[in-house]
């Protein structure tokens, strides 16, 4: 047995959440919120655990906050749909809580891009922190990119935790369009003010960063349109950030 609360937000993931419920479930606890869900999500989801409980969707960081005060073990480890942890990944966390050397972890991802695994531009190995001690860490309140902080020591995993992120460029464009505004929203608030050059250059630096400083050249087509695909979300998160100023 995992000796952790793994805890999962859901929103419709009827067709991711049932894979990712399954690599985990030798865990002590399973803990899933989910933000009213119309397909199968919760159906599936008391087939593992009977800790499922609905909440109004406030946010990726405040939906994840609520379900990590909801734990019951020491360890917390958050978990999205989408990913899977494999049997290895299991056994690192449960030598590194035996050990109890550290009060969090970040875990390198492995992830996939249209069913083909991305080791470059960035993508590899795409540390975040995800496991840790329930009273030493917090989900940052934050609108996108949300992240745990550890009051206490961290340090890193080996082995990766597989991310079945975008199936499609139509999944990857949907997505983006809520990303970006969210995004937008973070800039907002932290005071941000777009300018030309930051329409004309930040997505030119995106895709240069991306593609050859990272060398995403070398996941071929799939690299390329990651490359652009990125290079156009930063030019909407800055275009969307220019939108609401005008708007105020």
């Amino acid at each position: 047995m995992i000796p952790v609360s793994i805890v999962i937000v859901t929103k419709n993931e009827e067709a991711n959440i049932e894979a990712a419920l399954d690599s985990v479930k030798d865990a002590a606890e399973i803990v899933v919120i989910d933000s009213f869900s119309s397909d199968r999500t919760v159906e599936i989801c008391r087939k593992y655990t009977d800790k499922v409980s609905r909440k109004e969707w406030e946010g990726y960081a405040r939906q994840k906050q609520a379900a990590v005060d909801l734990a019951a073990c020491q360890w917390v480890f958050i978990l999205d749909a989408d990913e899977r942890v494999t049997p290895e990944l299991k056994a690192e966390v449960i030598n590194a809580i035996e050990e109890n050397r550290y009060d969090g972890f970040y875990v390198p991802r492995k992830n996939f891009f249209m069913g083909q695994c991305i080791r470059h531009g960035g993508w590899r190995p795409d540390y975040t922190l995800r496991l840790f001690k329930k009273k030493a860490g917090r989900v940052e309140d934050r609108e996108v990119h949300e992240k745990v902080i550890v009051n206490g020591s961290v340090s890193y995993l080996k082995t990766p935790l597989v991310h079945y992120t975008y199936n499609s460029v139509s999944d990857y464009l949907k997505r983006m369009d809520v990303y970006s505004t969210l995004a937008a929203k973070e800039l907002t608030k932290n005071g941000v003010v777009p300018n030309f050059m930051d329409f004309l250059l930040r997505p030119l630096a995106a895709f240069i960063k991306m593609f050859f400083l990272r060398f995403g050249f070398m996941d071929g087509r799939y690299g390329l349109a990651l490359a652009v695909l990125y290079s156009y979300y930063t030019f909407l998160k800055y275009a969307k950030t220019w939108e609401l100023k005008e708007k105020r």
